[in-house]
């Protein structure tokens, strides 16, 4: 199953870090590129296609707070363009965990737009690829000058941690110029949880935390699929997702989320008429 070969690709390059691994020097990202064997860990080698008309990545090129780095995800197809995109996956190069996020994108919600908050732990290359319903992949890039993003200690203390665990809360907002029972939406889904990436160390015992993170999170207006990801431990505490789709006049909104300790959180919302 994609999710369990997700999650063993996560634990396996933490291994290898915890292990003491030997990795690249985190300034020189030119001595060694790990792309083309990301490829095939992740891509089976399929062959990757320019995508420059497809997909766009957007994230700063110094990043202010490494664990916190924002990155925007952007469909380019054209409107007469017969395609879709069927997911998108975020890959943060130099992470002790490549694969960040793969997002799948419901069939008829028309997701043109995804922006999250990564952890980035090395100068790197991050990497967006897209596949679309032609089975063919595409693939941008962008540079990132940012460190320790995943070793850094937790914004919040263990106990605020645990009591905000899997909560969750959603905004939508109306586009200009769109009606109120459809059209072009902007939403955002937050949920409550450390994200612990394995490699902080608790600043009182000093001993390494264990990875917990939400790995799987699915988005439903009524019983259409909106979005779904798979998540690893680049994604920042506190996952904050926020995207473009387009309403088909459901009268609620649906999120289901998971961690790597088996919790299930379950959220329904109404939608306001005025999409707001």
């Amino acid at each position: 199953m994609p999710g369990r070969r997700f999650r063993l690709l996560c634990i396996a390059s933490l291994l290898s870090v915890m292990l003491g691994a030997r990795v690249a020097p985190a300034a020189t990202p030119e001595a060694y590129d790990p792309w083309p064997g990301l490829v095939q860990d992740i891509f089976n080698n399929r062959p990757m296609n320019d995508g420059a008309g497809v997909i766009a990545i957007e994230m700063p090129i110094r990043a202010e707070d490494a664990a916190i780095v924002p990155v925007t995800l952007r469909a380019k197809l054209s409107p007469g363009d017969s395609r879709r995109v069927r997911t998108i996956t975020l890959v943060i190069d130099q992470n002790p965990a490549p694969m960040a996020a793969k997002f799948e994108l419901g069939p008829d919600a028309n997701v043109t737009e995804i922006s999250t908050r990564v952890r980035v732990n090395n100068y790197t290359d991050v990497h967006a690829v897209a596949e679309l319903s032609d089975g063919k992949l595409y693939v941008t890039k962008t540079y990132v000058k940012a460190s320790g993003g995943c070793s850094a200690p937790a914004a919040k203390n263990a106990h605020e941690a645990k009591s905000r665990l899997g909560q969750m809360r959603y905004r939508q907002f109306v586009r200009s110029g769109q009606g109120p029972a459809s059209g072009a939406r902007d939403a955002q889904i937050m949920i409550g949880h450390p994200s612990n990436s394995g490699l902080q160390r608790d600043q009182v015992t000093l001993l390494y935390i264990p990875a917990f993170f939400i790995n799987e999170l699915r988005l439903w207006q009524d019983e259409s699929l909106v979005l779904a990801m798979e998540g690893g431990i680049s994604i920042s505490e506190d996952p904050n997702i926020r995207f473009t789709y387009v309403s088909n006049g459901a009268k609620r909104f649906r999120a289901e989320a998971r961690d790597t300790k088996g919790h299930i959180f379950e959220r329904e919302w109404k939608v306001d008429d005025s999409g707001i």
